[in-house]
C-alpha cells in the first residue's frame, strides 16, 4: 500500500516537469506552422502582383501598338490629302452617253485638260472607280486606270477618252463614282484632280434578252407543247372506247336462212301459199285488178 502510494506521489510530480518541458517545443512548433503559412500568402500575393504586372505591360504594348497604327493611318492621310489639283490647270468632262450609266454596258466619257501656267505639265494616268456612298474609302469595283504620259505644253489643251463597263450585279442602286487625273509639273511636283466625285444610279439593261428571260421563254413553250400533246392523247382514246354503231341487216333472200329445221311438207306448202313474183307481173295484177 505504500508502495502505491510513494509511485502516485512521483507520478503527479514527474507530470508537472513533462508538461513543462514539452511546452516551448509545441509553441515552437505552432510558431513554424504559422511562419510557412504566411509564407505560402507571401509568395502568392507575389504571383499576383507579378501576374497583374504582366497584364498591365500587354495592356501597354496594345495601346502604344493601337497609337503607332493610329499614326502611320493619319500620317497616309496626310500625304494623300496633300496631293491636290494645280492652280494652274482645269479639267472638264463630258459623258459621251448622258448621265446614263447602264449595267453590263460601256459607260465612254471624254476628259479635257487645259494648261494654263507657264510651265508644262505631263498627264501620268487616268482612273476611275465606284465607292460605297457612306463611305468613299470602301472601293465596291475599281477599273484599270489608263496610262497616258503626254505633256501637255503651257497654253494648250488635251483630251482623252476613257470607258468602263459596271458589272450586271450593280443595277439598279446608287455608287459613289471617283475619276481622278494624275499629272506632274516640270519640277516634279505631283497633282492629283477629281474630275468626278458624285453619286450616280446605275440603271439595270432592258434591252436585249437575257438568260432569265430566255429560259422562261423556253419553259413556256415547252409547257404549251405538252398541253397540246396531252389533249391530243385524251382525245384519241376517248375515240377508242366508244362502241360501233350497231347496224340490224334484213334477210334479202332465203339463202341466207337456216331452214333446216322446217319440215320439207311445210315448206312446200309456204312455198305454193306465197309464189315467188317479180315485180313486173306484181305491177301488171295491180292495174289488171284496177280496170276490173
Amino acid at each position: 500500500m505504500k508502495f502505491l502510494l510513494k509511485l502516485l506521489l512521483v507520478l503527479l510530480l514527474a507530470f508537472p516537469a513533462t508538461l513543462l518541458l514539452k511546452g516551448p517545443g509545441a509553441g515552437a512548433q505552432d510558431l513554424t506552422e504559422d511562419e510557412e503559412a504566411e509564407a505560402v500568402d507571401e509568395e502568392a500575393a507575389d504571383d499576383v502582383t507579378a501576374e497583374d504586372e504582366d497584364d498591365e505591360a500587354e495592356v501597354e504594348d496594345d495601346e502604344n501598338a493601337e497609337l503607332a497604327e493610329d499614326k502611320e493611318e493619319e500620317e497616309e492621310e496626310a500625304l494623300v490629302g496633300e496631293v491636290k489639283a494645280s492652280p494652274n490647270a482645269d479639267t472638264t468632262i463630258l459623258f459621251v452617253k448622258g448621265d446614263d450609266f447602264p449595267a453590263n454596258n460601256i459607260v465612254k466619257f471624254l476628259l479635257g485638260f487645259t494648261n494654263r501656267g507657264p510651265d508644262s505639265f505631263l498627264v501620268e494616268s487616268l482612273d476611275a472607280s465606284f465607292r460605297y456612298p457612306q463611305d468613299y474609302q470602301f472601293y465596291i469595283q475599281n477599273f484599270t486606270a489608263l496610262q497616258l504620259g503626254t505633256d501637255v505644253p503651257p497654253q494648250r489643251q488635251a483630251t482623252f477618252e476613257y470607258s468602263f463597263i459596271p458589272a450586271e450585279p450593280m443595277g439598279g442602286r446608287p455608287f459613289g463614282l471617283v475619276i481622278n487625273l494624275n499629272y506632274r509639273d516640270s519640277s516634279g511636283n505631283v497633282f492629283q484632280d477629281a474630275v468626278f466625285n458624285q453619286t450616280v444610279t446605275v440603271t439595270e439593261r432592258e434591252d436585249g434578252l437575257d438568260g432569265e428571260t430566255i429560259f422562261m421563254y423556253v419553259f413556256l413553250s415547252g409547257l404549251g407543247l405538252l398541253l397540246v400533246v396531252g389533249l391530243h392523247q385524251l382525245l384519241e382514246s376517248r375515240k377508242r372506247r366508244r362502241p360501233a354503231p350497231k347496224v340490224e341487216m334484213g334477210t334479202s333472200s332465203h339463202n341466207d336462212v337456216d331452214l333446216s329445221w322446217i319440215p320439207q311438207e311445210t315448206l312446200n306448202q309456204i312455198n305454193k301459199a306465197s309464189p315467188k313474183r317479180s315485180p313486173r307481173k306484181r305491177s301488171q295484177k295491180r292495174s289488171a285488178g284496177s280496170d276490173e
